[in-house]
């Protein structure tokens, strides 16, 4: 079964394709609609969102709904930030 995509109001992303190769593109944020959006749908104080591409190849956000299955006698990490490692323990690996 496969959930409804929740798109990410207020958020734009952009490719230039004359920009450096460096540059993976442009993140445009309309304040009032992101904030709304944001409120709406934070978890522990983050919300996580996945840039995909559509057929036609335009860009878009989508939340990402994706919870670990409990049950298997581990706990879920501390933060539920993807981008913070922490050690068993919960501190930072450094």
């Amino acid at each position: 079964m496969q959930n409804d995509k929740i798109f990410a109001q207020g958020f734009s992303f952009k490719k230039n394709p004359n920009s450096p190769e460096f540059v993976v593109g442009k993140q445009s944020i309309k304040v009032d609609e992101a904030v709304a959006f944001l409120q709406a749908n934070q978890k522990n104080g983050w919300v996580n969102l996945d840039v995909k591409q559509a057929k036609n190849g335009n860009f878009y956000m989508e939340l990402d709904t994706w919870e670990p299955k409990g049950g298997n006698g581990q706990s879920a990490p501390a933060s539920n930030n993807p981008f913070v490692a922490t050690t068993p323990g919960g501190d930072l690996p450094f």
